[in-house]
């Protein structure tokens, strides 16, 4: 079980009760789960999970935008199955636009069913020419009469191929840039909607791309206004960034619990590894460094649960550093383990390859710190005493 005395000042009793609960699930549920590299068995899989998180409860956080019990859930998760964080994600990012926008329709037929794990999300904003610049964006939405008719292409998408609605940006006014971006619920069954092909990644994960061709959907279909998309993608990111960062800190918790174990139990030179000075320093600094990154999650995460109107800066500060972190604490491991570190069916193995991804999606950490900056050069030319963080 992971321990959160270290972050307890920024949790509630009921965040350490979910805690003790999702983590005796998780650890019952993936424990020694054989690990699945086919594609088609992984995306089965997925569909599996989710509605696994969904009848245990484990969404309804979600839906409350409780992000201090996405956070602990997230945690709990990555460090017995990168997969199943995934899972948690990816409902929480196409779920979040309608947990803020969405009208009561929305939240009844979308929101209700994906916390119970009864439709898997996808949030589709990516595009071949849009990742990190948003502005770049070609997909459209073009009104015609009472609807729109939806034409792009979405790429590296999350669950395409396996979600049963996904959560779409496209230019309602391709003039205005990111100011004319508008969002839209697509359900899978839209004609015109197409899986084109999955993205195979080195750690099994449902990824894919999409096509919309002539997609026709009603004016109901919109979370929001018009142009109001764009914002809206926004505020779900910055909601949700800490948690990539929880799940980053899962990871490395899971990598730190291994190389100690290793460490213990594997001898070299008539001692154990864990008596030799270099193998304490290595541990000593990557548990420091993991507890660092823990703070500045749940920091983040106390800070919009508290009513904060913005948390970008907070939620930057803890989804680069956490991730890169992360990264170091993995890679570390692998050291410690030598050679079975990687040996494809080591947990260590499967985190380092799970661990890169999470310093690019939701925002890359050169994203990140150029949100700080600007934030903090701001500041100093409006005369304003910010305090770093």
């Amino acid at each position: 079980m992971i321990d959160f005395r270290p972050v307890r000042a920024f949790l509630e009793p009921a965040h350490l009760e979910l805690a003790e609960g999702v983590g005796g699930y998780a650890a019952a549920e993936f424990a020694g789960h054989a690990r699945h590299d086919d594609d088609d068995v992984v995306r089965l899989y997925a569909r599996e999970i989710c509605a696994s998180l969904g009848s245990g409860g484990w969404l309804k956080a979600i839906a409350r935008q409780d992000f201090r019990a996405c956070a602990v859930t997230r945690e709990t998760l990555a460090f017995h199955s990168p997969l199943a964080d995934a899972m948690f994600a990816l409902q929480a990012l196409g779920s979040t636009p309608i947990a803020l926008a969405g009208d009561t329709r929305q939240r009844r037929l979308w929101l209700d069913r994906a916390v119970r794990g009864r439709a898997v999300a996808a949030f589709a904003m990516s595009e071949p020419e849009a990742g990190s610049d948003i502005a770049a964006m070609r997909s459209t939405a073009v009104r015609d009469g009472d609807g729109y008719v939806l034409n792009g292409i979405k790429t590296f998408i999350s669950n395409a191929g396996i979600a049963d609605f996904y959560l779409v940006f496209a230019l309602t006014d391709p003039g205005a840039g990111a100011e004319g971006i508008s969002a839209f619920l697509l359900p899978t069954e839209t004609q015109g909607f197409r899986f084109v092909r999955p993205l195979l990644m080195a750690e099994p994960h449902p990824l894919g791309e999409i096509a919309l061709e002539d997609c026709r959907l009603p004016a109901s279909a919109r979370v929001g206004g018009e142009g109001e998309g764009y914002r809206l993608g926004l505020a779900t990111l910055d909601r949700l960034r800490p948690t990539v960062g929880a799940a980053a800190c899962g990871m490395a918790g899971r990598a730190l619990h291994e190389a100690i174990h290793h460490a213990l139990t594997r001898r070299q030179f008539g001692r154990a590894l864990a008596d030799f000075q270099i193998t304490q320093e290595k541990v000593g600094r990557m548990a420091t460094d993991l507890t660092a990154a823990r703070l500045l999650v749940y920091r983040a995460a106390w800070e919009r649960d508290g009513g904060a109107e913005r948390t970008d800066v907070e939620a930057a500060m803890a989804k680069s550093f956490a991730t890169e972190i992360a990264q170091g604490v993995v890679d570390d491991a692998v050291q410690i383990l030598g050679g079975r570190g990687v040996l494809a069916d080591h947990p260590v193995d499967r985190l380092y390859r799970s661990v890169r991804a999470l310093r690019i999606y939701e925002g890359a950490t050169e994203i990140q710190r150029l949100i700080i900056a600007r934030h903090l050069f701001d500041a100093a030319r409006a005369g304003r005493d910010e305090p770093l963080g």
